[in-house]
């Protein structure tokens, strides 16, 4: 494991270090931003679902901060600390969860199939394992362009390893040796189902062997451990060794989504070393270490807090699409439609 107080090389402490805190910046951001979901949930104030990515953070946030903005990256539905390392912006966030007509996707979505493709941020199709074969799409048409250097990223759950489109996207990769590397949020359930219920294999690493390729786990609990395996598994990709697989061990520390209050997990996986909260755990490790300290952090809680609100009093004020006048065609044909009209076509 990774030691900042270890670290020979001369700079490379403070590499550690920068490396954490911006981590840690973006896990607490989407736990704040969660929580405020949360809250406009239970007052009525979203329509739809809200999915929260407690005790998922570090594992997503490592992944966002290891990808460049060339990449491409396919989140999923607790990937809030990851979406705002690509770049999303808070505004973006609010906006499609309360249905702005001036969101991402103008309000025409429910909630988390949100993205911009253009930038490499793709919208989730389906948590099922599709997106792993959009995201060899994108590297495929990279790659018929002469574009080297880049590396998609596609998120899924455990119960996404037991579909057919993981296994035909994961051989698919591994044959035509895409700089693939795909991100296992192994949280124990899917949705209520147990892992024991899910695979007889002794580990979902082992699904990534059994196709050539490379596969790691990692304590998902453990920010510096997150950071080290998803960082090196992005850098492997990126350097032309084929599609990763990380395999992530953590618990849900919610339910699958506000919905559901998750009374089916376990007490024992609540009180073992899975069901520690990365976000506590990080914050400890960063006061140990002397990265910062806690009136910093208290800082960094107070302005995120101020810029959800500030961001949430504004979307308030933003019309949602008026379906008389909306242009119900998809965004991009109707791109299209514009410049062929611009053309005299």
């Amino acid at each position: 494991m990774l030691q900042a107080v270890n670290e020979p090389r001369v700079g490379a402490a403070e590499v550690v270090r920068e490396s954490h805190l911006a981590a840690f910046r973006f896990m607490l951001r989407a736990r704040l931003l969660d929580d405020k979901f949360a809250a406009l949930y239970r007052t009525g104030k979203i329509h739809g679902g809200v999915f929260l990515g407690r005790g998922q953070e570090a594992l997503s946030a490592a992944l966002g901060v290891s990808l460049k903005k060339t990449d491409v990256f396919a989140p999923l539905i607790r990937d809030a600390a990851g979406r705002l390392a690509f770049g999303e912006p808070i505004l973006d966030a609010v906006r499609n969860y309360l249905g702005s007509a001036l969101g991402p996707m103008r309000g025409r979505d429910g909630n988390v199939h949100r993205g911009r493709p253009r930038d490499g941020y793709l919208p989730m199709i389906s948590h099922l394992g599709a997106m792993i074969s959009v995201v060899n799409g994108v590297l495929f048409a990279r790659r018929f362009k002469n574009i080297s250097g880049m590396v998609g990223a596609a998120c899924l759950g455990d119960g996404a390893t037991s579909t057919g489109a993981f296994h035909e996207a994961l051989n698919q990769a591994a044959v035509e040796k895409l700089p693939l590397v795909v991100v296992v949020a192994d949280n124990q359930y899917a949705y209520s189902t147990p892992t024991d219920r899910q695979f007889a294999c002794e580990s979902l690493a082992d699904k990534g062997v059994g196709y050539g390729v490379a596969s790691h786990t990692v304590d998902a609990t453990d920010l510096t451990a997150c950071l080290k395996i998803v960082g090196g598994a992005v850098a492997q990709a990126r350097a032309g060794n084929g599609p990763q697989l990380v395999v992530a061990k953590l618990l849900r520390l919610c339910g699958h989504g506000e919905h559901d209050d998750a009374n089916y997990i376990i007490p024992e996986l609540k009180n073992s070393a899975l069901g520690r909260d990365c976000l506590k755990v990080a914050e400890e490790f960063l006061l140990r270490n002397k990265f910062t300290d806690a009136a910093q952090l208290a800082v960094w809680r107070s302005e995120t807090i101020r810029e959800i609100e500030e961001a949430v009093a504004q979307v308030q004020r933003e019309p949602a699409p008026d379906p008389y006048a909306e242009n119900w065609s998809a965004i991009s044909s109707e791109h299209l439609n514009e410049t062929h009209l611009e053309n005299g076509h």
